[in-house]
């Protein structure tokens, strides 16, 4: 690769930005174009149902970078600029404004898009859905003493934002079509925890319960579920998922299956194209299967493995899934993959009871036949990294003492000899 090579990023998230710091730190000299939707330099996502929500983060905190780093490092970012098509026979991106970019490589760190309620009333003000620095805005907006917020959707993001809303002394219910939170993700044992916590901090729940219609005049003012209740609203947030933003790539006629495919170097079914972040269904070598993940790590990691990948590295990208959530006084990570009907048992160290509305603090892991596939660590820290090699372990097919992965007692490190 030499200086006259165009490497373009189409996506100005956290994935990208992070790929375009990566090729100016392996030495990479040719042109590096970073081309972003959204009229802001790279942000991080997670402060925006977090920190900033609440006011405990400043705004500038959630910049990737500082104003001046991609002039200072000679990355052209061109915010605001939406690519409109890929041309792969000529290698060019074609922007809204019908000026054409050509490129050597191409990276579609594009990222995902909300997933809308359909249903009557959803055009009301008033109704707001979490991706971009301005929903979050206009969600704090919403949230203060006396509001009636409606949360639809109790996954992470519901679940964060009913928390910041309950801080902030807004009345708050979540209406969700599951029997429990996050019950897809961490099945029944663990997602109790997070509807007791939550039910500690006065948040109502509705579940078994869908959207029939919102109302009001202009503005929401209420929500009537499928059972006939009808729940007031001064604002409705909905967070029932995101789906990947495939359009460009659809288009252009690369491999689309929930999500761009790409193997585990991130390369595209386009030799000359790659994907990273939450838009990229990569093969995971550990798991043996294609998996997209929708967390700020995977963006973290994942752009500069395919930046890496682009410059002829050999890359295998093959980090577990990790999250994190902050709710409440209750602060969890998260690593593994497991189906949700993939393990016979969940493995508790330490008592995961919600006292008076106290966070508990345990371990939780995910078993198969005495294999850990999963483990989730809340208000115990500095233990990612055994839970990780325990995870690695067991999708390798080595099973633990599951008794003494219970007992406190017994250090992490000393279950895989």
């Amino acid at each position: 690769m030499g200086s006259s090579d165009t490497f373009v990023i189409v996506g100005a998230g956290l994935a990208g930005a992070k790929a375009a710091q990566t090729l100016r730190e392996e030495g990479f000299d040719g042109r590096v174009i970073l081309l972003g939707a959204e009229p802001e330099r790279p942000y991080e996502r997670p402060p925006l149902s977090k920190g900033l929500l609440l006011g405990t983060t400043p705004r500038p905190d959630v910049y990737v970078h500082e104003a001046d780093w991609y002039t200072a490092h000679d990355v052209q970012l061109r915010t605001a600029t939406r690519v409109t098509a890929i041309d792969r026979d000529l290698r060019q991106v074609v922007l809204d404004d019908g000026d054409r970019l050509g490129y050597d490589k191409l990276l579609l760190t594009t990222g995902s898009t909300p997933r809308r309620l359909d249903v009557p009333g959803a055009d009301l003000d008033g109704v707001r859905y979490l991706r971009t620095l301005a929903d979050s805005d206009r969600i704090a907006e919403a949230l203060s003493d006396r509001a009636h917020l409606v949360v639809v959707g109790a996954g992470w993001i519901g679940l964060e934002i009913a928390a910041a809303a309950r801080q902030r002394g807004a009345t708050v219910t979540v209406v969700e079509i599951a029997d429990l939170p996050l019950q897809r993700v961490l099945g029944d044992e663990v997602a109790r925890v997070f509807a007791d916590l939550h039910r500690g901090h006065d948040v109502t729940f509705h579940f078994g319960a869908g959207i029939r219609q919102l109302r009001g005049t202009g503005q929401v003012s209420s929500v009537l579920l499928t059972d006939g209740t009808e729940l007031p609203a001064d604002a409705v947030v909905v967070g029932v998922g995101i789906q990947p933003d495939t359009q460009l790539a659809e288009a252009a006629g690369l491999k689309v299956d929930n999500g761009i495919v790409t193997d585990a170097r991130l390369r595209t079914s386009d030799p000359h194209i790659y994907a990273a972040g939450d838009v990229a269904n990569a093969h995971h070598p550990l798991l043996d299967r294609h998996l997209r993940v929708e967390h700020w790590a995977n963006a973290l990691n994942g752009g500069p493995a395919a930046a890496r990948s682009m410059l002829g590295q050999q890359v295998e990208y093959d980090r577990l899934p990790y999250f994190f959530s902050d709710q409440y006084d209750l602060g969890m990570e998260y690593s593994g993959w497991v189906d949700p009907h993939g393990y016979d048992r969940v493995v508790f160290r330490g008592d995961p009871a919600v006292v008076d509305g106290r966070a508990p603090e345990f371990l939780a892991f995910w078993v198969s036949d005495g294999r850990v596939l999963a483990g989730m660590n809340a208000n115990v820290w500095d233990v990612t990294g055994q839970i990780q090699a325990l995870v690695r372990a067991g999708h390798r097919g080595r099973a633990v003492d599951l008794d003494r992965l219970a007992d406190p007692q017994v250090p992490l490190g000393d279950l895989l000899p």
